[in-house]
């Protein structure tokens, strides 16, 4: 065996090879204890869309990332709870592995095909901007690198041509198109600010769109704003600590919160019952004390019946005066409505009563905005203090607030009238979408000649928990299952036990008059990532409204994720927008805009007829969703860009002649009357024109097309115009738009440029024509925060970006400063006309709308866009013009700023709107409907 172990292996021996001499030891070992030696420990974080926001120790040797392991020096909490550390994750403890990826994007690329064309047409005609317009502006080579993205071909290229090529894309679609044909997209600024801020800052200093990204991975709860008026404002992380009575709700909570989950683990044994609904056995059910395993999308049913027990028997069979005397002070329960008469003289629900409506409370500042109940005390309808009608009104003033001053709430009529009348309520039960009509009973009385109710009399309507005396059809039980709403009619639909659904409801409830509303209820994305998942929540929402418990520590609902509370995101909202240079932005929903540019509704035979209620009175009947979207933009509702049919840097130009001339009084009287005569339109009534394209989309800290692109087929194949697997065809003729123009052909490719920053190479960049390498985490600075822990964590460079790797920072400015240079032949000092849509938050949320002619809209009309600004360009780096004069402007970082981008046109004016009509525009189906107008 020796002899045999020696031709393999060298070694000393004796000559008789009797004893045989190796060196060893525990060299073999060397490795692995190098594996965790480092030369110093930097403190970094992870910019992620993730909750956590965890601390981590860098360790590094000789210039190269070893590992990483979790801090543990967070401050202490006190004694009476649990600390925050430790926080992290195995994902966390993985990530320096990225930075030695073989995915990793090293050197700046660009497409082949591409850059072959720019250096012939550049070296032909010496300017970028020209060469970069020609190749656009030719159909089959645009088609040539179209055709090519997602199919390799990237060249590696220097980075001064890669940044002249996307700085030419930038000047040439603003000098041709307009600023808001070029577009930015990059996910939550929360995990990492800074490198957020820096692009959002150069897109809208270019006066680019910069699309939102709450929406558009469908992470935000619509329901919160619906319901709260505030975009999820929850409690962190640590408040379920102070919960008895849990509820892990489509929230898997040790998978997708994992640095959190220690708190609901801990709160068991404080003696808190932890109860989770969930389709499956997920991590999160086996900490869960009772399990009800509703199916999945079917939980608005088990929310619903959950309501009923709660409204039955904590308000209708006995009063708990915690209750009561919560919903009376913090809800809408006590408010009246108005009940109106259909066709054929059944009552239905219609608005809320207002101060208008109420003999001698009419004349009161935004009376329209005034929400009235009924007052016990006094005997007559009353106004309370904090609606709307308060927020913006000189006589509101100091009265922002829910105290009720005396005011005495009745919650049902049936305390104060003896009346009753049976009302028509909707019901969408049926698994096929068809609607039907509940008729239910309701107390009643008049004030100022109109027939009321309360809404928590609605409420018990709608639930069907009936009360002696009533009219109308009632459930006769909990197991009565024909009814809508009842525990014994969801278990049907959910598989959840009545009983299960029926005792955790009690216990909910129980615990709540208990402990003071110490009820809470983790929601997440199992309930929030569905259609109608808006009425979903809300049916959730109810039951911690209703127990008094939000608002409550360690009570109402905890999202996974929330509303960044933290000071820094009050800075980055104007460094990001560019505030400090001009205003408004330009930002849109990127729901609706990629639903609208991608072309994905073409294909969409969805209407509202699909969505209306069985009452309905046939307003919407035959919209499509892209009618729809277009007259919320006409109205001023939501944005869209591009906003005119023409480059508004030339409307600019138009607005200040006609003004010169005395042909208008200002700008925004110009835009009104040039949309009322049709020589100006709304882009978004011809998305499909070459004019209105979106020509440029820098994407940055973002996978978009491997994980965001809602129908991403349609992404590819119409927004990029690269081979597609769309399979679907266009819509039939009735179900076409009616206000949308119609192209026999959808057009394909209607970006000029792709542009990313990434350190894999990923979907998104494969499909780029320009890929810059960024660097990761642990090669820069910025800065983390997040909702769910009060810290604010630094990234802190480990190492220097290594290979030809340049922070987002870096990247933007080099760009900012190529923009500059080309800018200063192509563009000089422009004007750039900007409308947006009327903001919340603003007086003129609140300001009802006054006609002064026909479709025009006067000063305080609140529908219709608003011209709110000139942007200025200046080619010429950090030239601007301010108030008149010409100033040098350095931007942050010692660089060169962008050009500057002021001048107010007019002050809360409306830009205008349009009268009601019909273009004459080849394939248009009609005009705007009747009393859509502005």
């Amino acid at each position: 065996m020796l002899k045999l172990g020696r031709f393999f292996t060298r070694w000393d021996q004796t000559d008789d090879g009797r004893a045989v001499f190796r060196e060893g030891g525990r060299k073999g070992d060397i490795f692995y204890r190098d594996r965790w030696s480092h030369d110093k420990v930097v403190r970094s974080t992870h910019g992620v869309n993730c909750t956590g926001s965890c601390s981590w120790k860098v360790y590094v040797k000789d210039g190269i990332i070893t590992w990483e392991s979790q801090q543990t020096d967070y401050p202490s909490v006190g004694a009476d709870s649990p600390e925050y550390e430790p926080r992290g994750c195995p994902r966390g403890a993985a990530f320096s592995w990225y930075t030695y990826s073989p995915t990793r994007v090293r050197f700046p690329y660009a497409r082949g095909v591409l850059v072959e064309m720019y250096r012939e047409a550049k070296a032909r005609l010496g300017d970028p901007v020209l060469a970069f317009a020609e190749i656009a502006a030719d159909p089959d080579k645009r088609r040539r690198y179209q055709q090519a993205r997602g199919k390799g071909g990237l060249v590696r290229v220097s980075w001064q041509e890669a940044i002249e090529i996307a700085a030419a894309a930038h000047v040439n679609t603003i000098k041709t198109y307009g600023p808001d044909r070029c577009a930015g997209f990059s996910p939550i600024p929360a995990m990492s600010m800074v490198s957020h801020a820096v692009g959002t800052r150069f897109i809208q200093l270019i006066g680019g769109v910069m699309t939102s990204f709450y929406d558009w991975y469908a992470d935000l709860p619509v329901a919160s704003p619906q319901v709260f008026g505030d975009q999820t404002d929850v409690p962190e992380s640590g408040d379920w600590w102070d919960a008895r009575y849990l509820m892990m709700w489509g929230s898997n909570v040790p998978v997708t919160r994992t640095p959190d989950a220690h708190w609901m683990t801990e709160v068991r044994y404080r003696g808190t019952k932890v109860v989770t609904v969930s389709p499956d056995y997920a991590d999160n059910t086996k900490f869960a004390d009772e399990w009800l395993p509703a199916q999945a999308g079917t939980d608005a049913a088990l929310a619903m019946a959950m309501g009923h027990v709660m409204l039955k028997e904590f308000f209708v069979d006995r009063q708990v005066p915690f209750f009561t005397d919560y919903v009376k002070q913090y809800t809408d329960l006590p408010f009246l409505v108005r009940l109106e008469k259909t066709d054929d003289g059944a009552l239905t629900p219609s608005k809320f009563l207002t101060a208008l409506d109420v003999p001698g409370e009419s004349a009161a500042e935004d009376a329209a905005f005034r929400t009235v109940l009924f007052d016990k005390a006094a005997g007559r309808a009353a106004v309370p203090n904090g609606s709307m009608g308060f927020r913006y009104s000189a006589s509101g003033e100091g009265k922002w607030n829910l105290d009720l001053e005396g005011i005495e709430p009745a919650l049902s009529l049936r305390e104060v009238s003896g009346e009753n009348a049976e009302i028509l309520l909707p019901c969408f039960e049926d698994a096929g979408g068809e609607g039907s009509i509940l008729r239910r009973g309701v107390p009643v009385m008049e004030v100022g000649g109109h027939l009321v109710t309360t809404v928590f009399d609605l409420m018990l309507a709608q639930y069907g928990v009936g009360r002696d005396g009533l009219p109308g059809e009632w459930a006769a039980g909990y197991d009565d299952a024909a009814t809508p709403y009842t525990p014994a009619w969801q278990e049907e639909i959910t598989s959840v036990p009545a009983q299960a659904c029926i005792r955790v409801a009690r216990e909910f409830a129980r615990n709540a008059e208990q402990s003071k509303g110490r009820s809470m209820i983790i929601m997440g994305a199992g309930i929030c990532q569905w259609f109608h998942g808006d009425t979903t929540y809300r049916a959730v929402l109810a039951l911690v409204m209703l127990t008094g418990c939000m608002g409550r520590n360690g009570g109402g609902w905890a999202h996974y994720v929330g509303q960044e509370k933290t000071r820094p995101i009050t800075g980055w909202v104007s460094l990001a927008n560019a505030l400090d240079w001009s205003r408004p932005p330009r930002t849109m929903t990127g729901t609706s805009y990629w639903y609208m540019h991608t072309d994905q509704w073409r294909q969409d035979g969805y209407s509202a007829d699909a969505l209306k209620s069985p009452l309905s009175t046939g307003k919407l009947d035959g919209m499509h969703t892209a009618d729809a979207i277009a007259q919320s933009a006409r109205l001023g509702w939501m944005p869209f860009y591009p906003q005119f049919d023409r480059n508004p840097l030339d409307v600019a130009d138009e607005a200040e002649a006609a003004v010169a001339a005395g042909t208008a009084a200002d700008p925004p009287s110009y835009i009104a009357q040039s949309l009322k005569d049709r020589s100006l339109n709304p882009a978004i009534e011809d998305v499909d024109a070459p004019a209105n394209w979106p020509r440029t989309l820098v994407l940055w800290r973002s996978n978009l097309f491997g994980s965001s692109a809602k129908g991403n087929e349609y992404f590819l194949r119409n927004l990029l115009g690269t081979h597609s697997n769309v399979l679907g065809g266009d819509s039939a003729e009735e179900l076409k738009p009616r206000d949308v123009a119609w192209h026999q052909e959808a057009p394909e490719g209607k970006l000029d440029l792709l542009v990313s920053a990434d350190f894999r190479m990923t979907s998104t960049t494969l499909l780029s024509d320009v890929v810059f390498p960024a660097a990761t985490w642990y090669e820069k600075h910025d800065l983390s925060s997040t909702d769910m822990h009060p810290f604010v964590h630094a990234f802190s460079p480990a190492i220097d970006p290594p290979w030809e790797t340049k922070t987002d920072f870096d990247t933007f400015h080099l760009l900012a400063r190529e923009f500059s240079r080309q800018a200063r032949t192509h563009l000089g000092v422009r004007k750039d006309l900007v409308s947006v849509p009327l903001q919340h938050d603003t007086r003129g949320q609140a300001r009802p709308a006054r006609r002064t002619g026909p479709g025009l809209a006067g000063p305080r009309h609140t529908g219709g866009a608003r011209a709110e600004h000139a942007r200025l360009f200046r080619g010429g780096a950090g030239l601007h013009r301010h108030r008149g004069q010409a100033r040098r402007r350095r931007a942050p970082g010692g660089q060169a700023g962008l050009h500057r981008q002021e001048r107010h046109l007019q002050d809360g004016r409306t830009a205008g709107a349009a009268q009601p009509g019909q273009r004459g525009d080849a394939g248009r189906r009609g005009g705007r409907p009747p009393g859509d107008g502005h």
